[in-house]
């Protein structure tokens, strides 16, 4: 499969012994395009497109149909016909998009069980973190329009094969599951009882509906789709009316908002439909009154019109060490904006953390600890109970109402947040170390390969590969060791993608069966060698924090983003740096590098609140005219050594420039 965006599409290429030759269209049909993508291990076939889709090739036309049967292992099995009359030029080179995804056992091919293609195995997927998000992504890559609804209790039947424990985690603005975060270490056994399973609401047709241009599937411009393609919609009385029609068909709850979109954000295509008045009580906007007479369009001036559906809200969390902590935030009428933080407390922070699967709420913080955010306050006085669906399900203010500033922004750590470390003053060697449910914990060895050791090294920025060490020393685990038996395979690339055992404080209690690992590339043999053991971490091959994360520095809890808690971000999250010899030469580094002029003191103790998550730098022993923290001395900070009541901080003289 040749000029295709993945391994799994592209233009149909042969090699029949002496070269590579492109297949013709018209002899390539669903059936030869479900064995290419069985024989590369790549599903099912999505679509067969023909015309050079993927560009026309080079070199001679196979001159043959291939006749397949569809359930062949490999395309040299299927039959060929006799050469054609007709030659075949490269404007007709025959392209597949196969698919790892497919729903089975529904009445149409747009609802059914999931089931994900995983190293030649269909299987079916696991529904514990299987939500609409996810469902809306699939719906859409399979063609199938948008999820109407995700049954539980299993309507389309038990599987057969194996059940795939993998967690996606979509914002549901992603062009297939593929591209969005999956997690599966300490993943719960799954049986076929729980299968995760859609019902779409159909390729597009007569009738279908879209929202274009918002931040989400239930806002933005309307589009209709007629004659086989997407057209605006234009009308000169655009109102709640209309607004309500559009949000029922789309099942996105009642309407909040009928506009006209601004200039910019305006439709240059074909028109579908002008001029249409509804009722509000019409099951879908064709079935409103669309033939209004020419004196009435040519009374008013039709333009683009839009919606925001009660639907539409969402709720995320920011700025944090990891995808399950942050700044909470929420999306409403079409726009992103905080939450305040009077009497926000551990029942608000259970209900974000179940709404966005993260677990149980392991801390609700306050104080804007996750950085000030901008734009609107939507919500103060939050006051769940915590068994609240959502966090705008919770008694609270009215929306927009607040007497809070942005450094009021609540924040909260879920239980899933998880992080990695390895325990020992080099940073990469030592006992291996999970975060998980608000406390660090040891990974056991059993069942541990290379490539598990590996995506560990790669997660903690120590390069790809690494070796098991054995210890000897008998004696009992101390504190929660939270993994046993990860076992990484060839299809995972991230070390939070692997099977394991499910999370559990007492997965081993011998000491022995802690994972020691040794990564190559540690600071110890790869970096600058300095009297105290420190690294020069920006010369330190796989401890490193190359651009843009050297750019990457806050100071949070302060004022104005120039005095609070020093934080850098490294490997994909933010963390803190220990107040151990921490000083004036520190804090100008730190202040240049934030552009916010001379340094005034350098706070220790945590001055400006405990941070969460890493302690990325220990030992910082800068001179004070370096251009960056990163280019100082410093020792990596996953000693275990620090604290969070040892965070350092910050203040600095000037406003924060740029």
């Amino acid at each position: 499969l040749v000029g295709g965006n993945s391994p799994c599409s592209g233009r149909v290429e042969i090699h029949d012994g002496t070269q590579w030759k492109t297949v013709c269209d018209s002899g390539f049909g669903p059936k030869a395009a479900d064995v290419v993508c069985r024989e590369f291990q790549c599903g099912a076939a999505l679509s067969v497109p023909g015309a050079a889709h993927f560009g026309e090739g080079v070199g001679p036309m196979w001159d043959r149909e291939l006749q397949c049967a569809g359930n062949e292992s490999f395309l040299m099995f299927c039959s060929t016909g006799a050469p054609r009359h007709q030659p075949c030029t490269h404007t007709n080179a025959a392209g597949v998009t196969c698919t790892r995804f497919r729903l089975v056992n529904g009445s149409t091919a747009c609802e059914g069980r999931v089931e994900v293609h995983v190293l030649g195995t269909w299987g079916s997927l696991c529904a514990s973190h299987w939500d609409l998000l996810d469902a809306h992504v699939l719906c859409r890559h399979l063609d199938c329009g948008f999820a109407e609804s995700i049954p539980r209790g299993g309507p389309f039947g038990r599987g057969t094969g194996p059940v795939w424990r993998d967690s996606f985690h979509c914002d549901g603005t992603e062009a297939h599951l593929g591209q969005c975060p999956v997690t599966a270490l300490g993943a719960s056994p799954c049986s076929h009882e729980n299968n995760a399973a859609v019902i779409c609401s159909g390729p597009a047709g007569s009738v279908s509906l879209r929202l274009v241009g918002g931040g989400s599937r239930c806002d933005g411009r309307v589009e209709i789709f007629q004659h086989g393609t997407w057209g605006r919609v234009l009308d000169d009385q655009w109102d709640m009316q209309e607004a309500s029609v559009v949000c029922r068909q789309l099942r996105c709850g009642e309407a909040e908002t009928a506009y006209n979109p601004l200039k910019p954000q305006r439709g240059t295509g074909p028109v579908g439909l002008r001029g249409v008045r509804c009722a509000g009580h019409e099951a879908n906007l064709t079935l409103c009154n669309t033939s209004l007479p020419e004196s009435v369009l040519a009374a008013g001036i039709a333009e683009d019109v839009g919606v925001v559906c009660w639907g539409d809200r969402q709720v995320r969390l920011v700025n944090g060490p990891g995808r399950c902590a942050g700044r909470v935030e929420i999306y409403y009428q079409g726009s992103w904006g905080t939450i305040c933080d009077d009497s926000w407390d551990l029942p608000d922070a259970t209900v974000v953390c179940h709404q966005l699967g993260c677990g149980g709420a392991v801390k609700a913080v306050g104080s804007a600890q996750f950085g000030e955010g901008s734009g609107q306050i939507w919500l103060d006085a939050v006051n769940c109970s915590g068994a609240e669906a959502a966090l705008w399900d919770c008694p609270a203010g009215s929306w927009g109402q607040h007497d809070c500033g942005h450094k009021e922004d609540a924040g909260v750590v879920c239980s899933e947040f998880v992080a990695l470390r390895l325990e020992n003053s080099d940073g990469c060697s030592g006992r291996l170390q999970v975060f998980y449910n608000g406390t660090w914990g040891s990974v056991c060895s059993n069942s541990m390969t290379l490539k598990t050791v590996s995506l560990a090294c790669k997660e903690l920025g120590c390069g790809d590969r690494g070796t098991l060490e054995t210890r000897l020393p008998y004696g009992r685990v101390s504190g929660p060791a939270w993994l046993d038996r990860v076992e990484c395979g060839e299809r995972n690339s991230s070390f939070w993608q692997c099977p394991s055992a499910p999370w559990d404080p007492q997965s081993c209690d011998d000491l022995r069966d802690e994972a020691h690992i040794t990564c190559t590339g540690s600071c110890s043999s790869a970096c600058p060698s300095h009297p105290a053991g420190l690294c020069l971490l920006s010369r330190c091959p796989g401890r490193s924090l190359p651009s843009p994360d050297r750019e990457k520095i806050r100071a949070v809890g302060g004022e104005n983003g120039c005095s609070g808690r020093v934080e850098v971000w490294h490997r994909g999250s933010w963390g803190t740096v220990c107040d151990d010899s921490w000083d004036m030469q520190d804090a100008e580094v730190t202040c240049r590098q934030l552009g916010c002029g001379p340094a005034v003191s350098a706070l220790d103790k945590a001055a400006f609140g405990e941070g969460t998550g890493p302690i990325w730098l220990e030992q910082v022993e800068c001179q004070g005219t370096e251009p960056s923290l990163q280019d100082c001395w410093a020792r990596p900070g996953d000693s275990g050594a620090c604290r969070h009541k040892e965070d350092a901080a910050v203040n600095c003289s000037g406003e924060r420039q740029g």
